[in-house]
C-alpha cells in the first residue's frame, strides 16, 4: 500500500510525488526506500481528497507540524499541495513546505503568492553557495539555471510574507557554509544546517 502521510519524530509529513526535478547526489532516495520503516515510493499519486480523508482519520493536535515532503519535489502536485495545506490550515496548523525551490520552473510565475494561506513556512534546499556547485551536487534537469530559480523563489516567498528557510547539509564544508550564510543573510532568511542522514 502507498504511504502518502506518515510519522516522524512530533511531525506528520505529507509525500505526494516522487517526481524530482534534482538528483541530488545525498538525496536518501539513493540508498532507502523510506523513512522510519515506511516506504515512500508511490505506485499512484493521491489526490488531495485521499489525502485529506487521511488527515481526518487522525488526531491532527498531536503534531506540531505538517510538512510537505516525500520522495519528490511536492512542487509537482502544487494544487494538490494548496488545497491539503489550505484544510490544514484552516483547522489551525502548522504547515511547511520542504522543496528545491525550482517553482517558476516547475509551477509557472506567481507560485509563491499562491501558496499563502496553505503554507507557513517555506524550507529551501540551498546545498551550495554557486550555481556551478549547485548542479554538480544536485544535478538539476534545468541546468545551472534552477540555482538562481531558486533564490528567487526564496525571495518571492519571503516578500509574499512566508517564513523562509534555506538549508544545507553539514558535509559541505565549513568554508562553504559560511558562504551560504552569507547567501541567506543577504536575502534576509535563516540558514538551517542539515545533518546528512545516510
Amino acid at each position: 500500500m502507498d504511504t502518502y502521510i506518515y510519522e516522524y519524530g512530533d511531525k506528520l509529513y505529507i509525500n505526494l510525488t516522487n517526481v524530482c526535478s534534482n538528483a541530488c547526489v545525498f538525496c536518501l532516495r539513493n540508498t532507502s526506500d523510506g523513512v522510519g520503516g515506511e516506504s515512500l515510493w508511490l505506485s499512484r499519486e493521491p489526490t488531495a481528497e485521499e489525502v485529506i480523508a487521511l488527515l481526518d482519520k487522525k488526531d491532527l493536535d498531536k503534531y506540531r507540524e505538517f510538512v510537505f515532503c516525500g520522495f519528490g519535489e511536492p512542487l509537482y502536485a502544487f494544487d494538490r499541495l494548496v488545497e491539503v495545506g489550505a484544510y490544514l490550515k484552516g483547522r489551525g496548523k502548522k504547515v511547511r513546505l520542504n522543496t528545491n525551490g525550482q517553482g517558476e520552473f516547475i509551477v509557472g510565475a506567481g507560485a509563491a503568492l499562491r501558496l499563502v494561506g496553505a503554507v507557513d513556512t517555506v524550507s529551501i534546499s540551498l546545498n551550495a553557495s554557486d550555481a556551478e556547485k549547485y548542479q554538480e551536487v544536485c544535478c538539476c534537469a534545468f541546468g545551472k539555471a534552477g540555482y538562481d530559480a531558486m533564490l528567487r523563489f526564496a525571495k518571492e516567498c519571503k516578500d509574499a510574507g512566508l517564513r523562509v528557510i534555506l538549508s544545507v547539509v553539514d558535509t559541505i564544508g565549513t568554508d562553504e557554509i559560511e558562504r551560504c550564510k552569507a547567501i541567506a543573510n543577504g536575502i534576509g532568511v535563516t540558514l538551517r544546517i542539515r545533518n546528512y542522514e545516510k
